[in-house]
C-alpha cells in the first residue's frame, strides 16, 4: 500500500474518534401515560334477532291462526244475529289482518276458506262473499219447534244445545219463549243438555208408587239382551221391532259349465272274448 494512502487513512480515523457521536435512544412510556391509556376492549358482538315462527308470516302455523281467526269471528257475527255474507277484504278488515300477504289471501281465497266446512262460500255479482255455515239450519223459534217436531216424529231424538246455541241467533232466549214444548235433559255422563219436543197430547198422570217401582229398579250394566231375557222369564214380553225388515238377497250361485261326456281309454280289448263274469259264484 501507498505510504501516503496510509497516513491519509490513519488521519481520518483519529479525526472520527475525535468528533463525539450522539445516540438517539427510544423513550419510555411514562406511569402516567401508562394510566391515561386504557386498553381498547372489543365490543359484543350483537345478538342474532330471534324468529318467532307462530307468528311469522311465511309458516303454516300463522296461516292457520289467521284461519281460526277468521272463522271465530264469523261465529261470533252469526249468533249476534248478523247473517250477511262478506268479502275476504271485509273479513280481514274486521278481524284486523289487513297485513297479511298475498300468499295467505290467495290460499284463504282458493282453498282454506271453501274447503272449511264451517264457512259458506256464497257467488254473486259482487264477487265471491263467505258466510258461516252452522250445523242446523234454523232461522229463528218456528224452526227450531219444527225441527224438534220432525225428530220427535222421525225417531230421532232430541237435539244438542251445544248445536242449537251455534246455529241460532239467542239460542237461549229462544229456548225458553217455547215453554212447554220443550223438555230439557242434562245427560250425566257429560252434562251437556239435550232438547226433546213434548207432546202434550200423550201427557199423562202415573201414580206416584209406580214411579217409584220403577226408579227403584237397577238396569246400569245390563244391556237389552240381558233385560229382555229377564222380562221374559217372569211372563213378561218386550216390544219387538215393528219396522219392516230388509229381505237379504240370496247369493245367486254360479252356473257352472255343461259337463262333457268323457271318453276314457280302455285296456285289453283284445282279450273281451277271453274274460269272463264270476259275479254269480261271490253272490253265493
Amino acid at each position: 500500500m501507498d505510504p501516503s494512502l496510509r497516513k491519509e487513512r490513519e488521519a481520518f480515523l483519529k479525526k472520527a474518534k475525535s468528533q463525539p457521536a450522539v445516540e438517539k435512544r427510544k423513550l419510555k412510556p411514562s406511569s402516567n401515560e401508562n394510566t391515561s391509556k386504557k386498553p381498547k376492549l372489543s365490543k359484543p358482538a350483537a345478538p342474532k334477532a330471534s324468529i318467532d315462527y307462530k307468528t311469522a308470516q311465511g309458516s303454516s302455523q300463522y296461516r292457520f291462526s289467521v284461519l281460526a281467526r277468521i272463522v271465530k269471528h264469523m261465529k261470533t257475527r252469526h249468533q249476534d244475529g248478523d247473517t250477511e255474507p262478506l268479502l275476504l277484504e271485509e273479513i280481514l278488515d274486521e278481524t284486523n289482518q289487513l297485513d297479511v300477504t298475498n300468499s295467505i289471501r290467495h290460499w284463504l281465497a282458493t282453498e282454506a276458506l271453501l274447503d272449511n266446512p264451517k264457512i259458506e262460500v256464497i257467488n254473486n255479482s259482487d264477487g265471491q262473499k263467505f258466510a258461516f255455515r252452522p250445523k242446523l239450519d234454523i232461522r229463528d223459534r218456528k224452526g227450531l219447534l219444527r225441527l224438534l217436531k220432525s225428530h220427535d216424529s222421525q225417531g230421532k231424538g232430541g237435539i244438542m244445545m251445544e248445536d242449537v246455541e251455534e246455529s241460532l241467533p239467542n239460542a237461549e232466549k229462544a229456548v225458553k219463549s217455547m215453554g212447554d214444548y220443550v223438555l230439557t235433559v242434562t245427560r250425566p255422563t257429560d252434562k251437556k243438555k239435550i232438547l226433546f219436543f213434548n207432546d202434550r197430547i200423550l201427557k199423562c198422570e202415573i201414580d206416584e208408587e209406580f214411579q217409584k217401582y220403577w226408579r227403584s229398579v237397577a238396569v246400569e250394566g245390563l244391556d237389552e239382551a240381558k233385560i229382555e231375557e229377564y222380562l221374559t222369564r217372569n211372563g213378561i214380553s218386550s216390544m219387538q221391532d215393528a219396522g219392516v225388515r230388509k229381505v237379504m238377497a240370496v247369493p245367486k250361485r254360479k252356473k257352472g259349465g255343461v259337463k262333457k261326456n268323457r271318453q276314457f281309454k280302455r285296456h285289453n280289448e283284445h282279450l273281451s272274448d277271453v274274460l269272463k263274469d264270476y259275479s254269480e259264484f261271490s253272490k253265493t
